[in-house]
C-alpha cells in the first residue's frame, strides 16, 4: 500500500504557493507590479483604512510607481482618471511621472489634470513633497501655467471653488504670464487685485452686480458661488431649471432647504430629470454615486424624487452582463468592509462603506440574472433574503444590514463544495483580507484550494475577484480560470462580461490599460 501522507502532499503541492501576506499577515498572492498599480489606482483615496494608514497606503503607491515602466504609469494615471474617476491618485501618479519621465509627463498632464479642482490637487501633491521633490520644477511649473492661460473663462472660475491650496496660492507659486488684458483681470480678481470690472467674464460681472444688488436673473455661474448670494425661492427653482444632471443630483437637499419642491411642477420636473436615461448616460453616471444620494437625501425628501432616484440606479445598472449558466455573487460583509470607502477623515468621510459597493454590485448581478445566488459572507455564509424583482437599492441595503465578524473568503466556496454544487461563474467583491481561514501548513490560500475542489467538478468555471480595497494582494491566483481586478466603476462590469464569456483572459485588465496611447 502506498504511502497516503506521501500522496496527500503531492496532491496538495498542485495548489499555487502563497508567496506574501496579506494586511492581517495572512497567506496571500502577490500580483504583478503592473498589476499592483493598477488595483492601487482604483481603489486607493489616501484615508485611514481598516487594516492600514493613509501614510502607509501613501507609501505603497509610490513604492509601485516606481517599479513599473514610465509608460505603464502614464497610462495608469490616465485610466485612474477617466475611467476609475478617482480624484487623489491621478494626481499622485502624475507627481511620480513628472519625475520619473518629464516628456511623457507633458503628454499626459492635460488628460489627468482635465479640471481646476483636479489642478489644485496636483499642486498640493507636488508641494507635499511625497512622491520625491517639494519644488513644483520646470516642467510641472510650465503645464499649470498653461493650463491657467488656456482653461475657459468657467474652467478658471471653478477652480477658484476651494482651498489647500486655493487658486490664488496656485497663482502665486508660478507666476503664470496673461495672454490676454481679460485674463489679466481675471488672475488680479482671484488674487482679490484691482481689476478692471469690463474686461471680466460677462458672468463674473454679471454675478458681481447681483451680489451687489440682489436684483435681475440669477447669473450663469458655477453652483457653489451662487450659494454665496442671497436668492428667493423662485431663483432657486430657476438654478434647478438649468441645472445638469449631475449638479442636480448633489444639490437635492438644497433645493428642498429652499423650497423648491414645494410646487408640483417642480418635483415633476426635478424627478423626470433624474430618470431621463439620456441624461444619465451623458454624466456618465456612476450607480455608486446614485447610492450616495440616495443615503444622503434628507427624510422629508418629497417620494416622487426618491423614488425617481430609484429609477436612475435601475438605468444606471442596465450594462451589468447576464451571464450564461448558474452565476454565484459573493459579497464580503465582515467588519473591516463596513469602513468609507475613502477611507476614514475626520469629518469628511464618506457615507458610504466598503459594504455597500458589495451589497450594490451583487443586488446589481442578481437584477440581471435573475436565477444568480447570493451568499454574503463574513465568517459564515449568509444565503436569502434578497428578491430578484426588488430594486437594487433595496436588495443592496438588506445585505449591508449584515455588515460585522471576521473575513473568511473560502466560507462561500466551501458552502458550495459541501452541497457538491459547482456553477458557471463566482463573483466575489471584497476587501481580500482572508484571516479567519489562514492555515499553517497549505502551501497555498484556503480560498484557491476550495476553489481548486470545485473545478474537479465543473472544469469549465470562473472566479472574478473585484478588490475594493487598497491593500494590494489577492486571495485566489490570477491564470486562465481566476480574473483579480481593482475598482468598482461601471467598467468592471464589461471587464466580466468579456471573461465569462471566453472573448478575454485574465491579464486583460492590465492589458487594456497598457494599450492607453500616450
Amino acid at each position: 500500500m502506498a504511502n497516503k501522507s506521501v500522496f496527500a502532499s503531492l496532491k496538495g503541492r498542485l495548489l499555487p504557493q502563497a508567496d506574501t501576506r496579506n494586511a492581517t499577515g495572512a497567506p496571500a498572492y502577490r500580483l504583478s507590479d503592473a498589476h499592483k498599480l493598477a488595483q492601487l489606482a482604483v481603489t486607493g483615496s489616501f484615508g485611514e483604512m481598516f487594516y492600514q494608514s493613509a501614510e502607509a497606503e501613501l507609501a505603497k503607491v509610490v513604492a509601485a510607481a516606481e517599479k513599473v515602466e514610465p509608460r505603464f504609469l502614464a497610462q495608469a494615471a490616465i485610466y485612474a482618471r477617466q475611467s476609475g474617476y478617482m480624484k487623489d491618485m491621478p494626481a499622485v501618479l502624475l507627481a511620480v511621472l513628472a519625475r520619473r519621465d518629464p516628456a511623457l509627463f507633458r503628454a499626459v498632464f492635460g488628460r489627468v489634470v482635465d479640471n481646476g479642482k483636479m489642478l489644485r490637487v496636483f499642486v498640493q501633491v507636488m508641494r507635499s513633497g511625497q512622491t520625491g521633490r517639494k519644488s513644483l520644477g520646470s516642467a510641472p511649473k510650465a503645464m499649470v501655467q498653461n493650463w491657467l492661460n488656456t482653461a475657459s473663462d468657467r474652467a478658471l472660475l471653478m477652480a477658484n471653488i476651494g482651498n489647500d491650496p486655493a487658486l490664488a496660492d496656485v497663482l502665486r507659486m508660478v507666476h503664470p504670464k496673461p495672454v490676454s488684458k481679460e485674463r489679466e483681470a481675471l488672475f488680479a480678481w482671484v488674487l482679490g487685485k484691482p481689476c478692471e470690472v469690463g474686461l471680466l467674464p460677462q458672468a463674473l460681472q454679471d454675478w458681481l452686480g447681483f451680489q451687489a444688488t440682489g436684483r435681475g436673473e440669477v447669473p450663469d455661474v458655477p453652483f457653489q458661488m451662487l450659494t454665496q448670494l442671497k436668492l428667493s425661492t423662485e431663483h432657486w427653482a430657476q438654478i434647478a431649471r438649468a441645472g445638469s444632471w449631475q449638479m442636480v443630483r448633489q444639490n437635492l437637499n438644497t433645493f428642498l432647504r429652499h423650497g423648491v419642491f414645494e410646487d408640483a411642477e417642480m418635483r415633476a420636473h426635478v424627478a423626470a430629470l433624474l430618470r431621463d436615461p439620456k441624461r444619465i448616460r451623458k454624466a456618465r453616471a456612476f450607480p455608486c454615486q446614485l447610492m450616495v444620494a440616495a443615503q444622503n437625501v434628507a427624510a422629508e425628501m418629497p417620494g416622487e424624487i426618491t423614488e425617481a432616484l430609484q429609477d436612475a440606479m435601475e438605468i444606471a445598472v442596465q450594462n451589468v452582463p447576464k451571464v450564461a449558466g448558474q452565476v454565484v455573487i459573493c459579497p464580503d460583509v465582515s467588519g473591516s468592509m463596513t469602513w468609507p470607502v475613502t477611507g476614514y477623515r475626520k469629518g469628511a468621510s464618506s457615507v458610504m462603506r466598503h459594504v455597500d459597493v458589495a451589497g450594490l454590485v451583487a443586488a446589481a448581478f442578481l437584477r440581471a440574472n435573475r436565477g444568480a445566488r447570493v451568499l454574503a459572507f463574513d465568517t459564515k455564509v449568509h444565503e436569502g433574503g434578497l428578491r430578484p424583482r426588488d430594486s437594487v437599492l433595496t436588495n443592496a441595503e438588506r445585505l449591508a444590514a449584515y455588515a460585522g465578524g471576521g473575513t473568511d473568503c473560502s466560507a462561500p466556496l466551501r458552502l458550495l463544495n459541501a452541497k457538491r454544487q459547482a456553477p458557471d461563474l463566482v463573483v466575489f467583491v471584497s476587501d481580500n483580507q482572508s484571516w479567519v481561514d489562514a492555515r499553517d501548513g497549505h502551501r497555498g490560500t484556503a480560498m484557491m484550494k476550495e476553489w481548486e475542489a470545485l473545478k474537479r467538478r465543473n472544469p469549465k468555471a470562473k472566479l472574478v475577484c473585484i478588490d475594493i480595497a487598497p491593500y494590494g494582494t489577492a486571495q485566489a491566483k490570477t491564470r486562465q480560470d481566476v480574473l483579480n481586478i481593482g475598482g468598482f466603476s461601471d467598467v468592471v462590469f464589461d471587464q466580466i462580461a468579456r471573461f465569462a464569456n471566453g472573448a478575454t483572459g485574465p491579464d486583460y485588465w492590465v492589458e487594456q490599460i497598457a494599450k492607453i496611447e500616450v
